[in-house]
């Protein structure tokens, strides 16, 4: 293969046996037997007896992508085998995370004889207990357990205390995805499909892939064949809802984990966040494309609201965080009344990029502070919380590394603040921003569409597999200016020292700061940018492109 994209694996320590399925991520290499996982056996079993005897399944999932793409993927399995099928998903404001009883008992009277907890159900143990009788339960979870799993019929979760399956990376949609194969199996040996078609599952991955992109699992080993192939049945458009969401944000090209992570993830997370629990999962079900065009139009406009929801907490929160660090504290933990525990996540992540510090946010509301965490790489934010709560100091919490929520008697915020002051103390020592990872320099004659190309084999990028981060030298500014809504991008155009060859630059998120300013100066001093090297599609044509990161002068 080329130097450059061997060097490149080389220096993300892949070796020549792993490089070809690095490059070509496949399921056929790369799919674990779904047996692997503790309890898989029993939940194959019995939602095989389920379809087998046309059972009434209800699915409980949870308000964000990760629960509304596993929700909708055992929904569409379970119904395409014959069973009736509904769902629910949580009010975050009214019912919180995870199971309650009087929802679970609510879906049991309405025929339910089956009920799967998806993304959830780990934690759930005691509430679980009260449902017996009425209904039994399969739980298909990823989070962080603490203890023995719940009393019911099956806990499939690759992060269980007694779980030796090494599938913890994976994300609840990836679970139920392994589940539905394992049931195919059941199904099979049962003879099931005698004289009957069995279910196309590949067609469930744009499912998989849209929530480990969203869900920030790491895209490594399997994940990278879940996402890979995930995107490629995405480009045929065939689920309307996830259609119809592409067209509300504009995305006209093929989708990338980029455009799962920022175009349509944001969108179907604001429902949860700030309005219908459910509509996220609604669209994913909605086989009309007029619907599901109203559907995702309504998803849009929640999001703009979103939006100005979050930028009304950010400037205070930032500030807050900013005088918490000068202060000396490893971890920030700030709070405001009244601000939306639908928003408190997003705020908190901004917080941890701008200062490279696990980062919660709390809203209070009638004392309760109910709130938000996540970390940077290496630091688990996840088992602190939970052992905040084993400590007494929280009502609720529970998540994974990167993630965390909790909630809390307000009076309380500091003794938690200084709980996670001695648990994640190692964060005292991170710079303040976060590292950047150089692999390689380029001139700009050498920014090219071939070498573009080379470098996106290495794609899907995201969490645990970064978009290469080269350095294009002493590049001088051509040319610049404002761009897109509200001027918030910049365009430069720039040569290598000697002249001749010109690249397109571009900084987003760009509205003020020294990035912005160095671009758009009069006095065309050299410049080192670092960024990534794109090739970009635009009226037909590809041309090379550079997105900016950071600049230093020359």
């Amino acid at each position: 293969m080329p130097e450059l994209l061997g060097r490149l694996l080389a220096g993300r320590g892949i070796g020549l046996d792993a490089a070809a399925d690095y490059l070509d991520p496949t399921l056929r290499a790369l799919l674990p037997d779904p047996a692997s996982l503790i309890d898989m056996d029993a939940a194959a079993a019995r939602l095989a007896d389920a379809v087998c005897r046309g059972e009434t399944v209800a699915v409980f999932g949870d308000y964000d992508v990760d629960g509304a793409c596993s929700g909708a993927l055992m929904a569409t399995f379970l119904r395409g085998l014959g069973c009736t099928v509904f769902s629910h998903v949580p009010d975050r404001m009214a019912e919180g995370y995870g199971p309650n009883l009087p929802a679970l008992r609510a879906l049991a009277g309405r025929g339910a004889s089956l009920i799967v907890c998806v993304d959830c159900g780990t934690a759930a143990g005691d509430i679980l207990d009260g449902l017996a009788g009425a209904a039994e339960v399969v739980v298909l979870d990823h989070h962080k357990a603490e203890g023995p799993p719940p009393r019911v019929v099956a806990t499939v979760n690759p992060n269980r205390l007694d779980c030796a399956s090494g599938l913890g990376h994976l994300c609840a949609a990836a679970i139920a995805f392994l589940t539905a194969i394992a049931t195919i199996r059941a199904l099979r040996r049962a003879g099931h499909f005698a004289g009957r078609a069995e279910p196309d599952l590949m067609g469930l991955l744009d499912l998989v892939a849209l929530a480990t992109v969203c869900d920030v699992m790491p895209l490594i080993g399997l994940n990278r064949a879940l996402v890979t192939q995930g995107l490629k049945v995405m480009a045929r458009r065939a689920r309307p809802g996830i259609a119809a969401l592409l067209d509300v944000a504009q995305v006209s090209e093929r989708p990338s984990a980029m455009t799962l992570g920022f175009a349509l993830g944001p969108r179907i997370n604001a429902a949860g966040r700030i309005s219908q629990a459910d509509l996220g999962l609604r669209l994913l079900l909605c086989e009309d494309a007029v619907d599901a065009r109203g559907l995702a139009a309504t998803l849009d406009a929640v999001n703009r609201e979103r939006q100005q929801v979050e930028a009304g907490m950010l400037d205070a929160a930032l500030h807050a965080a900013e005088a918490q660090l000068a202060a000396g504290h490893a971890a920030v933990l700030v709070s405001g009344a009244a601000w939306h525990p639908g928003v408190v996540g997003i705020v908190a992540g901004r917080i941890k990029e701008k200062f490279n510090r696990p980062a919660c946010v709390a809203g209070i509301v009638d004392g309760v502070a109910k709130g938000s965490g996540r970390s940077v790489v290496g630091l688990d934010l996840g088992a602190a919380v939970i052992a905040a709560r084993q400590a007494g100091i929280l009502a609720t919490g529970g998540g994974h590394a990167m993630a965390a929520g909790f909630s809390l008697p307000a009076g309380r915020l500091e003794d938690f603040h200084a709980f996670l002051n001695e648990r994640l103390a190692a964060a005292a020592s991170l710079p303040a921003a976060a590292d950047l990872p150089i692999e390689g320099t380029l001139s700009v004659a050498g920014c090219t569409t071939d070498i573009a190309g080379q470098i996106h084999r290495l794609a899907p990028f995201g969490q645990g597999n970064a978009e290469p981060v080269l350095i294009v030298p002493r590049a001088r500014v051509v040319r610049a200016d404002r761009v897109g809504r509200e001027g918030a991008t910049v365009r430069a155009f720039v040569e290598g020292e000697g002249g001749g060859a010109r690249l397109k630059a571009m900084l987003f998120r760009a509205k003020d700061g020294p990035l912005a300013e160095a671009l758009l100066a009069a006095d065309r001093v050299p410049l080192h940018l670092a960024g990534h090297l794109r090739a970009e599609e635009w009226n037909g044509r590809t041309a090379p492109g550079f997105i900016v990161s950071d600049i230093a002068r020359a």
